[in-house]
């Protein structure tokens, strides 16, 4: 059971609404561990944690707002890893944690970077404290705001002194960088392309997890990618049958359904009646989700290549006036494709599920 593990700087979630976003994309990716960054919530607690995230078996651990920007949130699946220690620090947060599946041993950190050269040095001396503190294999991942190098961000030619330090710092650390798929850089306003999101992990992670697919994932809700580090790829169990809400408005669906139930001729108690009925209407239900709803999840998929597509234009400032008009009717399209996903909890059998 290798872990997928997901880091996005969501640039707030007091909003109800975008929460429920996250969640429907969160669901589409699958991760195990999720490091959310500058949530801006200054309370978080079951209620909001089951508004981001419908894994029944979360475990969460967060550093929460001290104004008006700031948080991070990191959340597992107690199926995947069994939390260890947890420490608090003032821009990092870190877990240590075993894998359930081979009791292997190893720390994470999520990190949000203060913005000031002062105050990155500050976090630098705090990864340096945690990886001697806890002698362990390391993950480390986050929004650093820092370029390592002068090309991760566009129209900078010269190597900063806060470069320097960076630079310096993994060294130090004995931390590897991981070639990212899917794109050059992890933030834009529009004007300005840099990559100052990144995994970077020490020798003996990688080596326990040698089939790694770090890549970049379509942007949505924030300025900022999303960041998904594949170990190695999750087999998935069975999966619970859940009714969804959404069917309802399928035209013919009620009538539908009442074609199948008297269809089903079955004998015995009253009882072995309805469970024999409600066995068969599950698995024509199931069967009726793979016809007509698996165009949705072909027609989800080519709009987020579209999507990262249109990214890649813009980061290599091709973008045209048809590209951006192309993207705001993208994104419509993929918020009316996610509005299938409203449904009240569980897994999921429709778009992307």
């Amino acid at each position: 059971m290798k872990p997928k593990i997901l880091s996005w700087n969501v640039r707030g979630l007091n909003d109800p609404n975008k929460r429920l976003k996250v969640k429907n994309l969160l669901r589409d990716w699958k991760a195990d561990i999720i490091c959310l960054q500058e949530t801006k919530l200054k309370f978080i607690d079951r209620y909001i944690i089951r508004s981001l995230w419908n894994c029944p078996y979360a475990g969460w651990t967060t550093i929460v707002s001290k104004g008006a920007s700031g948080c991070i949130l990191l959340m597992w699946d107690k199926r995947v890893v069994n939390f260890m220690e947890d420490y608090v620090g003032e821009f990092s947060l870190a877990c240590s944690f075993s894998n359930v599946d081979d009791d292997f041993v190893w720390g994470f950190a999520g990190v949000y970077g203060p913005n000031d050269d002062s105050s990155k040095k500050l976090l630098w001396d705090e990864l340096a404290g945690l990886c001697s503190w806890w002698d362990i294999p390391w993950c480390i991942r986050g929004d650093f705001n820092i370029t390592w190098f002068p090309s991760e961000q566009s129209g900078v030619s010269n190597m900063g002194s806060a470069m320097a330090d960076f630079s310096a710092l993994l060294s130090d650390l004995d931390l590897m960088d991981l070639p990212l798929a899917g794109g050059d850089f992890t933030w834009s306003n529009k004007r300005v392309w840099s990559r100052l999101d990144r995994f970077v992990v020490s020798l003996s992670w990688e080596t326990h997890f040698p089939n790694l697919c770090h890549k970049r994932l379509p942007r949505l809700c924030s300025d900022q990618f999303p960041i998904l580090l594949d170990c190695g790829g999750l087999q998935e169990g069975c999966r619970y049958f859940k009714f969804e809400n959404k069917w309802l408005e399928v035209d013919g669906f009620v009538e539908k359904i009442r074609s199948w139930w008297t269809s089903y001729q079955l004998t015995g108690s009253p009882s072995f009646v309805l469970a024999g009925k409600l066995k068969a209407l599950k698995n024509d239900l199931r069967k009726w989700i793979l016809e007509i709803f698996v165009h949705i999840k072909d027609q989800g998929d080519k709009l987020f290549t579209e999507l990262q597509q249109l990214d890649e234009r813009e980061a290599d400032m091709t973008l045209s006036f048809g590209d951006m008009t192309r993207r705001i009717v993208v994104l419509a399209e993929l918020e009316k494709i996610h509005s299938w996903r409203k449904t009240r909890g569980g897994k999921n059998h429709g778009p992307f599920g």
